[in-house]
Parts: C-alpha cells; sequence; structure tokens
C-alpha cells in the first residue's frame, strides 16, 4: 500500500501503477460532473470545450453561489458545500469518458461496475473512493471554481475546480482487475453463511 501525490493531468503509467488500497492526493484541475451533464454530452450529442484528458472526474452537483466576477471568482461562483454523490447510476457513463475524452481518474461513493472495471484495464484508470457525508471536509481542498460549462443544467454543469491536496482518496477499484467492492463482498458473504451456519440456519 502505497501513497501518491499527483499534479493533474496524470499520464497512463501513473495510473497503472496504483493498486486497490493505495492513497491518493490530488493536486490542480478537477472536474465535476454528474447524471445530467453525461447524458447531455453522450445521449444527445453535446460536447464540452474543456480537455478532460488525463484529469479526474468527480460525481458532483455543487452547493454553489452566485457572485460577481473576479479574480477569486472567475467563473462567477463561489463555492459552499460541494459533496459527493454515488456512482453506480452512471456506470454507463465510464467507457466513453474515457475513451472520448481521456478521464484517468473517477470519484465518487459506493463503486462501479463490471464494465468500468474493464474500461479502467482497457485504457488505463481507477475509481477513487470518498467517505461518504464528508462534503464539509471535500470543500475545504477546493481553492476555487475556476470554469464552468454546460451552464445551463446548473447544479449539474461541468465544473472545473482547482483543488490542493484532495484526499487521501482511496483506491478502490485499479486496472489490473483488482475491486475493494469484489473482495468486501466475498468476505461478507463468507462471514454471513458462517453466522447462518452457527444458528443452525440452511
Amino acid at each position: 500500500m502505497a501513497h501518491y501525490d499527483f499534479q493533474t493531468p496524470v499520464g497512463e503509467t501513473a495510473i497503472r501503477a496504483l493498486r486497490v488500497n493505495d492513497t491518493v492526493s490530488l493536486n490542480g484541475a478537477l472536474f465535476g460532473i454528474r447524471d445530467a451533464t453525461q447524458i447531455h454530452m453522450f445521449d444527445r450529442g453535446r460536447k464540452t470545450r474543456f480537455d478532460l484528458a488525463g484529469h479526474a472526474a468527480i460525481h458532483t452537483a455543487p452547493n454553489v453561489k452566485k457572485v460577481e466576477r473576479s479574480a477569486a471568482y472567475p467563473a462567477g461562483y463561489a463555492p459552499v458545500c460541494i459533496g459527493t454523490t454515488t456512482s453506480a447510476r452512471m456506470e454507463r457513463f465510464t467507457r466513453p469518458l474515457m475513451r472520448e475524452y481521456g478521464v484517468r481518474m473517477i470519484i465518487g461513493k459506493g463503486g462501479l461496475l463490471a464494465d468500468s472495471q474493464a474500461a479502467f484495464a482497457e485504457f488505463g484508470g481507477v475509481y477513487l473512493a470518498i467517505v461518504g457525508g464528508a462534503a464539509a471536509l471535500e470543500t475545504t481542498w477546493i481553492e476555487q471554481i475556476e470554469d464552468v460549462d454546460l451552464d445551463d443544467l446548473n447544479p449539474e454543469s461541468l465544473w472545473r475546480f482547482r483543488v490542493k491536496g484532495f484526499g487521501p482518496l482511496l483506491v478502490a477499484m485499479d486496472s489490473h482487475g483488482g475491486s475493494l467492492y469484489t473482495e468486501l463482498g466475498k468476505t461478507s458473504a463468507g462471514r454471513r453463511a458462517a453466522a447462518l451456519a452457527s444458528l443452525g440456519v440452511k
């Protein structure tokens, strides 16, 4: 188990070095994305002006407030509370995010499924898990909302955050077929079976 401190964007070689149970902190750009964002990008053919290659996408629809544009608030938004949402319902978007836009890291809660695992192996990617309910802490890792695209979808716009020390995040799915969720599932199933057997339940 090792810790990696990355400046985004990150290359394929560095991502393929990661293994389940390693930890990662991010510095630089981080892109916020959610259901509606990806529905418009992949189902309705909309394109973003952002270059996502080598970057991380976090599953979020942030709570922000509109402010006057300034050097401190170049996008005209100030972060209020930027949390993370459950990833599984966005499973079908992992592959096109990686194939079409070059995204390398997905950040969210609860994990992803088999096709995402296959996409991580094919393109060189990872799933980075974050603790649920930690939105207040996450927000302190965000220095600025630098830019926003597809903002008619607000709050499910495509956000460009500038982050510093964003993490540590747990590598929960890697590019080698490793999945913390699969391992935990097997362990919990074994414990459940043993507990039921000890009670005489068949």
